[in-house]
């Protein structure tokens, strides 16, 4: 998904309005948001850490 959303910018100046992922239309702020956590938890975790846990976020209610 990122990659076709840096796609999308450098083709048209901006970041599209919304993006598909498994039929799942995800807004701009929401998409935005996911980018960022994952750059944040790259820069504090590092590349390879020992272990991940991935839970539900309330805050991210999406819905297909």
């Amino acid at each position: 998904m990122v990659e076709k959303v840096i796609e999308f910018k450098k083709l048209n100046g901006e970041m599209p309005a919304y993006t598909v992922v498994d039929g799942c239309k995800i807004s701009k702020s929401v998409y935005v948001d996911m980018i960022e956590t994952a750059n944040k938890f790259i820069l504090e975790m590092g590349r390879n850490p020992e272990i991940v846990e991935i839970s539900h976020s309330s805050e991210m209610n999406l819905k297909c």
